[in-house]
C-alpha cells in the first residue's frame, strides 16, 4: 500500500522566497530539503509535508480558491490577518476572504499560482471518525 507523503503548489518564482519565508518565520515550518526549483517543509507536530516548487507562469487558476493549504485556529481570520499584514510589509498584496464565519482564506495573487492559504476553526476537523 502507498502512504501519503506531501502536497505540492506552485509559487510565482519573484515571490517564492518570501513566501518560504512567511511559513518559516510566521508558522514554524522546518526546510526539509531544497533544490533549485523546490523546497519541501514540515511543520513540527505534523506528518504530512508541504512541497513549495517554483513557477514562471503567468496564468493564476481562477477557481484557486477550491485549492488550499489549510490550517486550524482558535482565530482564524485573526490568523490570517496577521499574515497578509506581514506579506504586505514586505511588498507582496494579500487579502483576507471568507468562505463562512468559521473558514477564511489568504490570497496573495501575484505569488500564489494554484492555492491559498486557509484557517478554519478546529471544530471544523473534528470528523468524528478514528483513523489509525
Amino acid at each position: 500500500m502507498m502512504q501519503f507523503n506531501h502536497v505540492a503548489n506552485r509559487v510565482d518564482g519573484l515571490h517564492f522566497e518570501t513566501v518560504v519565508s512567511m511559513l518559516t518565520q510566521r508558522l514554524g515550518f522546518v526546510p526539509l530539503r531544497r533544490t533549485e526549483r523546490s523546497v519541501w517543509l514540515r511543520q513540527p507536530g505534523t506528518n504530512v509535508d508541504l512541497q513549495l516548487s517554483r513557477s514562471d507562469t503567468t496564468h493564476r487558476d481562477p477557481d484557486k480558491r477550491r485549492s488550499q493549504v489549510s490550517f486550524l485556529s482558535g482565530t482564524p481570520r485573526a490568523a490570517l490577518e496577521d499574515l497578509a499584514a506581514w506579506a504586505q510589509a514586505r511588498g507582496l498584496a494579500a487579502s483576507v476572504g471568507s468562505y463562512s464565519d468559521r473558514e477564511f482564506y489568504l490570497d496573495a495573487p501575484e505569488a500564489f499560482v494554484d492555492f491559498v492559504i486557509e484557517a478554519m476553526l478546529p471544530a471544523l476537523a473534528d470528523y468524528g471518525v478514528d483513523v489509525r
